[in-house]
């Protein structure tokens, strides 16, 4: 076991050393935690906190990379369809966290400024207050962003910044001719002015992005990573290697046409 770590760490510090391009701005779709549960025989439950676990350690591993911004996806508006045991369960399990952040030494060493996006009205009461005492304890912070989907669900978040523009449309305060990206963005994610996703994570062997950040993620072309892995077994190399991915696509960008033109001729011939 001792010699899968040294060679775990071997390969660790080399993808790194190989990367150019570290992203701005990754989103996790984090899947398996279920799945993952049952394989040990345990509580969904159970699976749920060994997911909560991965997700401090990618907190770790984004401040070690220097990446800015890390939005996870962590219960979306179709979750609500789950067991009600399941729901309470996950929401016991977000207050818990997030009332954590104000004393966490890590958040205030790292700069981490905690913010939740989705439609807070969906949660119950006591949640919201965890959500507001978290994200005032860290509303100073700039260096790094966790961003953390609660009861978020792409299509419900343009279709609310419609009707907020549309609202502003009937006062006067806004005219139609004045509406473009930079007034649709102020209107998504409660105004939270997010940066483009540069890159989609998801875990679980499954391939679809689930309506996460349509407007962001689909608006900027991001790479986009599957991966097998469980939630809670995803490793700094899952990581490193869904970076490697985002790393290729920029070098493939940033050649020059005439380089790209000749890879073309080469790999038709």
């Amino acid at each position: 076991m001792k010699g899968t770590n040294l060679v775990e760490r071997w390969y660790e510090r080399s993808l790194t050393r190989r990367l150019v391009h570290i992203p701005n701005h990754i989103a996790i779709i984090q899947d398996g935690n279920r799945r993952f549960a049952r394989s040990q025989g345990l509580d969904t439950s159970a699976g749920h906190r060994a997911g909560a676990d991965t997700t401090e350690r990618m907190l770790d591993w984004v401040c070690e990379l220097g990446i800015p911004h890390l939005s996870i996806y962590s219960f979306s508006t179709e979750n609500f369809n789950r067991p009600k045991k399941e729901v309470e369960e996950l929401f016991a399990l977000f207050q818990e966290i997030l009332r954590r952040v104000p004393a966490d030494e890590r958040v205030h060493r790292h700069g981490l400024r905690v913010r939740v996006l989705g439609d807070r009205a969906l949660l119950p009461h006591e949640l919201r207050k965890c959500i507001e005492e978290a994200e005032e304890s860290t509303a100073h912070y700039r260096n790094y962003h966790l961003n953390i989907a609660l009861a978020y669900g792409g299509r419900n978040e343009i279709l609310n910044a419609v009707r907020s523009i549309l609202s502003e449309v009937r006062s006067g305060a806004l005219e139609v001719g004045k509406i473009d990206i930079p007034v649709v963005e102020r209107f998504l994610n409660h105004g939270l002015n997010l940066p483009p996703v540069d890159l989609i994570v998801r875990t679980g062997n499954e391939r679809r992005i689930s309506n996460f950040l349509p407007w962001l993620a689909n608006g900027n072309e991001s790479a986009v990573y599957f991966c097998a892995p469980y939630w809670p077994l995803f490793r700094k190399i899952d990581l490193l290697r869904a970076i490697r991915v985002y790393d290729q696509r920029m070098r493939h960008l940033s050649r020059p046409k005439a380089a790209l033109a000749e890879l073309e001729v080469t790999e038709r011939s």
